[in-house]
């Protein structure tokens, strides 16, 4: 094995590897596998074949939102080889503090640059419980205001409402700020994608006409 090139060695990882799925997706009812699964299993063929895994993650913002950037590295001691994958923190925080937030994601990315380094296609999976949980109740969420508010604002208003925070932003309100005042001023607790016409309309003209001044 040592007149394998890393190429050659991490090919034959690749084709040994047998990852099992050893979680249990409640909501969907199916097995999927996380970076652990991952880990256990490879870690005796990197052995095998004189390799080194290493994962690393860094923080990132982009925009408004948080992060975590995995970067995956093997090396056989003279030659490496990268793969990295990037997840956000989620928005929905219930029942979660911030480690437990940071951390869901950094699992997140971990999967995804493994999966990348090692060829594990999991495109099949909708991840996990926590994955699921968010995206019911994101879906839940707009339901529930479509259904309350009857009708959500079209795309042209949401885009150039999205437009005139970014043109009022100011050393006194970041975006953010800004989205939250916004929603104080109009009296709704409708995040901006879920504004009805009506929301849209006021959101425009206090946006035109005050939010410098507020």
């Amino acid at each position: 094995m040592s007149d394998l090139n890393l190429t050659q060695k991490l090919i034959n990882v690749q084709k040994e590897l047998k990852a099992p799925k050893g979680q249990r997706n409640d909501f969907g009812k199916y097995n999927y596998r996380s970076a652990e699964d991952i880990l256990e299993a490879v870690k005796p063929l990197n052995a095998e074949f004189g390799l080194l895994l290493t994962i690393t993650d860094e923080a990132q913002l982009i925009g408004d939102w948080h992060y975590i950037k995995a970067t995956a590295t093997i090396t056989d001691g003279k030659d490496s080889i990268t793969v990295s994958a990037s997840a956000r923190e989620s928005e929905n925080k219930k029942g979660m503090d911030s480690s437990q937030i940071t951390g869901a994601a950094s699992s997140y990315a971990r999967k995804y640059a493994l999966n990348g380094l090692y060829c594990i296609d999991d495109t099949k999976d909708a991840d996990t419980n926590e994955y699921q949980n968010q995206n019911k109740n994101q879906s839940t969420n707009k339901q529930q205001s479509q259904s309350n508010n009857q009708q959500v604002a079209s795309d042209k208003q949401l885009n150039y409402i999205q437009k005139l925070i970014k043109d009022n932003v100011s050393e006194k309100f970041n975006e953010k700020q800004l989205h939250q005042l916004l929603k104080e001023r109009i009296k709704t607790n409708n995040n901006l994608e879920n504004f009805t016409p009506q929301e849209a309309s006021a959101a425009i003209k206090f946006l035109n006409n005050s939010a410098k001044g507020a």
